[in-house]
């Protein structure tokens, strides 16, 4: 069985090598193909070309990147008419995904698998029916999105999130972890400014000044900025002139395993966290850390997104368990000064999150079936 697979960007990267290493226990002759990060690397894929060339998000981010992007969706597009798999499996990124979809099969009948839903259930319905030309079959990662895609004319199936299948860190990583970044005893907060190099040069200047406000009657309180290996030295850059002695969890030069272990000790051994928008909530709550969410867009990407969002939350965690329990700084909004009053409203009461993070645990499928493994179930069923 021929697999061709492409993500662009870490958290699709974390959903493809998921998925791939199901794919090898239910299929282990099965041979991959296709864009990915480390993980997926690690499940024997040889990236066509660097996948963090495909991580840019919004409008005015990327328009100077447009034409290079070009080329590569044309380039990946014939890459899987040339090699002719037996399935075509796109993970998130859909404004690169699905345009290398369309131009597949334009000119195959090459089964197509897109990994992640589509939010049509928050902003822009419509892309649901758009997808579904190009699309044969969705995998959700939220248990309420199957009927979305069904009635636009795809199959879907719900397989949970990975990270409802991760362990939690023992006291024993956790007290490793201090010990080699040399924190001791210290409260310790995240910052989590992205994993984009548009969102953390955004982000990244907000978060410094709210965390110098939080922080100022809490002066033995330790600042942890984990990063993505290729934004580690942009990070370092911004953070210079943060307070809180900051220390970067940097997961060049050690093994993935390794790396994601690290990580996974640092958000349990925090006692609060700072985090952009995105599918870090879902990790955070995976290690019930108390949270809160601030995010800005560019002026433009911005406009666009107040005419087009339809919720009153994007964090993850307030929709998946029907609560509103994570403060959040959206847009106008995510200023140092509202930042920091979140801040300390969840320092002074962070059990108010724990049943929420519970939930959602249990809604996306924690305690049964790994989603990697789900998902290839699924993958495989489908096509039979």
């Amino acid at each position: 069985m021929r697999v061709f697979v492409v993500a662009g960007e870490p958290s699709g990267d974390r959903l493809g090598g998921a998925l791939m290493e199901g794919l090898r226990t239910l299929e282990p002759k099965v041979q991959f193909d296709g864009v990915g990060g480390p993980l997926m690397q690690a499940q024997g894929l040889d990236s066509r070309f660097p996948m963090s060339e495909l991580s840019v998000m919004g409008l005015v981010e990327v328009l100077p990147k447009f034409f290079h992007l070009k080329r590569r969706i044309a380039e990946t597009a014939q890459a899987v008419l040339d090699t002719k798999p037996d399935v075509l499996i796109t993970i998130d990124s859909p404004d690169f995904s699905l345009r290398v979809a369309k131009l597949v099969k334009a000119q195959s009948n090459i089964r197509t698998v897109h990994y992640v839903a589509p939010s049509v259930w928050a902003w822009r319905p419509g892309r649901a029916d758009k997808m579904a030309k190009v699309i044969d079959h969705v995998l959700a990662l939220l248990p309420f999105e199957p009927p979305y895609m069904e009635r636009a004319g795809m199959e879907c199936d719900f397989v949970g999130h990975p990270v409802a299948s991760e362990p939690v860190a023992t006291n024993d990583e956790i007290a490793a972890f201090r010990n080699a970044y040399d924190l001791a005893n210290s409260p310790l907060v995240l910052a989590l400014p992205g994993s984009r190099r548009g969102e953390v040069d955004r982000l990244a200047p907000v978060f410094g000044q709210a965390l110098a406000l939080y922080l100022q009657d809490r002066p033995d309180t330790r600042v942890v900025v984990p990063a993505v290996a290729h934004m580690v030295d942009t990070v370092q850059t911004h953070i210079q002139n943060w307070p809180g002695n900051p220390v970067v969890v940097d997961p060049r030069d050690i093994p993935s395993d390794k790396a994601v272990s690290q990580k996974r000790a640092a958000f349990a051994a925090a006692d609060l966290a700072l985090a952009a928008s995105g599918t870090v909530s879902l990790e955070l709550a995976a290690q019930a850390t108390p949270m809160v969410i601030a995010y800005r867009l560019s002026w433009l990407t911005q406009k666009m997104a107040e005419r087009m969002v339809k919720l009153d939350t994007v964090t993850l965690v307030n929709l998946v368990s029907e609560t509103r329990t994570v403060p959040e700084c959206l847009l106008d909004e995510c200023q140092p000064e509202k930042i920091a009053s979140a801040l300390s409203g969840v320092a002074n009461a962070p059990e108010a999150q724990k049943h929420a993070m519970d939930l959602t645990m249990d809604r996306l499928g924690r305690g049964g079936e790994a989603p990697g493994l789900r998902a290839a179930h699924a993958v495989l069923e489908r096509m039979r």
